[in-house]
């Protein structure tokens, strides 16, 4: 068991837990060897019996040991001592970015491209040295105070020649790719979905999928149309939204593949957040998750029935059903994929004649619509079938001329057959040269209607032209669905149309044409614009200087609050740019509460945007002892400020060199001598001293005062009275302890 104190590997010192997971529990230590303070992740007691368990805990080592990237955190050690397993790993002194989107509730897009191209780079790094991550979370995810972000957390790391995970080693569900969720193939594509699915968290605050058993996620993942983040967050930028639909398609084949990709990507994005500039390829049968593409299930002639266990593979069986049909062959080309399957189930078979059965009178033929010798006469693909000796006995006609007569038969069904064949061809590479023929019905595409019921109209529509659907528009009163929101679409969301198709979009409508128009004065230019096409109206923008709104809120509008609209009337809004606005001199926050700066911040229109705890040896714990910008500084309404708050003075390192004397009253016999703490942590004893005593100890934690105490015995005299009454003087043994303070160095 690990306690605080002990040192491990001969060299690493154990200071204080600062987290733990679900195999290993994580401290800060001390490397006395170097000098530095190091994480040092040690496996749980009741897994370090388990070889498997603590041959996965070393694998996480070797998967990051030879990974230096500075977004990756990096190994320093592996090791194992009297049944502890542990790695020791840089220490990151911050917090995880899980911690960091449940502060803020959501980021800006400038903080999350900021974070996600140090993730992706990271990723990258581990991915061009073979390592696939496959537990990319925000909780993997570390970011430092100083801003730098780093990828932890390589547990079920494997190198690219091992291309499956079971689902007992499987990422948190919420995080988990398509093809991870299924237990099958996994590669560089599986972390770009891990990464789209993190990206979108930090834009909306809130995973995409979530259900009440990780069995119900995972089938989200794999069955469900990831939904876009505007549903959640409106003014998501159109590159931000499409970036992460691309990292998050159902299809590896479908995503970046590469993480080079999105990183190019991001970085436009971070320059041109409203441009429209990625591409996201078309549906194709082929872009299936591989695990599941098992030719045995397929039938020759027919569709395997539907498995609605196995929605990949209805897919493609339903695109190869309409694949198939949508090939129209000429009437005596036969389909020689289906030919050996189907025609035995489409054509009735004649009854087998026999030679040694006794000939019988024929019957005949039925000739109601058709000539007998039409009726009678054999197929070419039943003459091909049979063999020539099967018609013997049907004639009176000797077997050596009905043997001729048949071949001649063959002879010419054949050629006739023959010459049909390539008189169709001739005529269809004629018309695909004259443009007659198309092969557009063997290529359309298909696709699937997405979600956007609820969603404000104009973003429904962008959303559905930029999956390539022609928009139309209706209006419908609803007593449900709030104004200039989706009801719903025609064809409804999830069915699967051919691509380009027109989509209806049913919109809620205001059918009082008396409505008033809400107030937006002094909100941010995204709430005024938000609030009001929510509410069904159209906005229009100016700008104007003002002193005394500041720079992105609303001015005024016209119409004013408060007076009748109807639904898609216009209101001009007139938004200050701030250019007249004074600037404001930063306060000395030193000594003050964490309460009381804030309010001083707040008072010249800035906000505190992070405080940060830090050791300080001149300002007492819990007041604030640092700010980013210096006092006296000139500063811009709306800036952010981070504080810095003390946790007092830093613990520091003692050591004790002292020499211990006798007691005046010690004169021999039994003597212990023990050095202790002010809190009463032992730290050196000896039963058997000699005097002098000298104690040299270093290396004592945060304790910069002792006390020495010695225990030993005197001896007395003692006056006592015997049975017969007389005085005796005898020596009697007494305990006796000296004890003193000493300081430590």
């Amino acid at each position: 068991m690990v306690k605080i104190g002990m040192v491990i590997g001969g060299r690493y010192e154990i200071q204080e837990l600062i987290g733990t997971g679900g195999m290993s529990d994580v401290y800060r230590a001390k490397d006395n060897k170097l000098n530095r303070n190091v994480a040092v992740k040690v496996l749980k007691q009741e897994f370090s019996e388990n070889r498997d368990f603590v041959a996965k805990f070393r694998k996480e080592a070797e998967a990051a040991a030879n990974l230096m990237h500075p977004n990756i955190v990096t190994v320093y050690d592996v090791g194992e001592e009297n049944g502890i397993s542990y790695i020791v790993m840089e220490l990151v002194d911050g917090y995880t970015l899980k911690q960091y989107i449940e502060k803020k509730s959501r980021l800006t897009i400038s903080e999350c491209i900021s974070i996600a191209l140090p993730i992706a780079s990271g990723i990258e790094a581990a991915h061009n040295n073979g390592i696939i991550h496959r537990d990319i979370k925000p909780q993997n995810v570390i970011i430092s105070k100083d801003g730098k972000v780093k990828v932890t957390d390589f547990g079920i790391a494997k190198t690219t020649t091992s291309n499956t995970i079971s689902s007992n080693v499987m990422g948190s569900v919420h995080y988990t790719s398509p093809e991870q969720a299924r237990g099958g193939f996994s590669d560089e594509k599986s972390d770009i979905y891990s990464l789209g699915i993190t990206l979108f968290e930090m834009v909306t605050g809130r995973v995409p999928f979530n259900g009440d058993t990780t069995v119900a996620i995972a089938i989200k993942h794999i069955q469900e149309e990831m939904p876009s983040p505007r549903i959640y967050v409106e003014d998501v930028p159109i590159s931000i939204e499409q970036i992460i639909l691309k990292c998050t398609q159902k299809s590896p084949d479908r995503r970046y593949q590469k993480m080079s990709e999105v990183i190019e990507d991001l970085k436009k994005a971070y320059i041109s957040p409203n441009e429209n500039f990625v591409k996201i390829d078309a549906y194709e049968q082929n872009s299936v998750t591989k695990t599941n593409l098992n030719p045995m299930y397929r039938t020759r002639g027919k569709e395997e029935p539907a498995d609605v266990t196995n929605p990949v593979k209805e897919d493609v069986s339903r695109m190869n059903n309409r694949k198939r049909e949508s090939l129209v062959l000429p009437k005596n080309v036969k389909n020689t994929d289906d030919a050996a399957g189907q025609s035995a189930a489409r054509k009735p078979q004649p009854k087998p004649q026999t030679a040694n059965k006794p000939k019988q009178p024929q019957p005949k033929p039925q000739t109601a619509n058709k000539p007998a010798q039409a009726q009678n006469k054999p197929k070419p693909s039943q003459v091909q079938s049979k063999p020539v000796s099967s018609y013997k006995g049907n004639t009176g006609k000797k077997p050596g001329k009905k043997k001729s007569d048949a071949s001649e038969k063959i002879k010419t069904v054949v050629i006739a057959a023959v010459a049909v064949t390539i008189g169709v061809l001739l005529l269809v590479l004629l018309g695909k040269a004259l443009g007659i023929f198309s092969d557009r019905d063997a290529k359309v595409q298909f696709t699937t209607v997405p979600v956007v019921n609820n969603m404000v109209s104009s973003e429904a529509q962008k959303y559905l032209e930029n999956h390539k659907f022609t928009v139309e528009t209706v209006y419908e009163d609803s007593s449900t669905v709030p104004s200039n929101r989706v009801i719903r679409t025609e064809p409804s969301a999830g069915s699967n149309v051919e691509e380009g198709s027109k989509v209806t979009m049913v919109i809620s409508a205001v059918k009082d044409t008396g409505v008033k128009i809400p107030d937006v004065t002094n909100m941010t230019e995204a709430e005024a614009t938000a609030k009001l096409e929510n509410d069904g109206f159209k906005v229009t923008k100016t700008s104007e200087k003002s002193d005394s709104v500041a720079k992105g809120k609303v001015i005024s509008q016209d119409p004013v609050a408060g007076s009748p609209g109807s639904f898609e009337s216009t209101v001009t809004l007139v938004i200050s740019d701030g250019s007249g606005k004074e600037k404001n001199k930063m306060p000395d926050l030193t000594g003050k509460t964490e309460q009381e700066a804030i309010e001083l911040v707040e008072s010249v229109g800035m906000k505190v945007s992070a405080i940060n705890e830090i050791y300080s040896d001149s300002v007492e714990a819990g007041l604030i002892c640092g700010q980013s910008y210096t006092s006296g500084s000139t500063v811009k309404e709306g800036s952010e400020v981070t504080l810095k708050k003390s946790i007092g003075p830093e613990p520091r390192y003692y050591s004790c060199n002292i020499m211990v004397q006798a007691p005046e009253k010690y004169s021999g016999g039994a003597v212990s001598v023990i050095l202790k703490t002010l809190d009463g942590e032992k730290l050196y004893h000896n039963d058997a001293p000699i005097f002098p005593l000298n104690i040299n100890i270093s290396q004592i934690y945060a304790q910069s005062r002792g006390i020495v105490e010695i225990n030993y015995t005197v001896m007395t005299t003692e006056e006592t009275v015997d049975e017969n009454g007389n005085v005796v003087v005898q020596n009697v043994p007494k305990p006796d302890v000296v004890s003193y303070e000493v300081e430590f160095d």
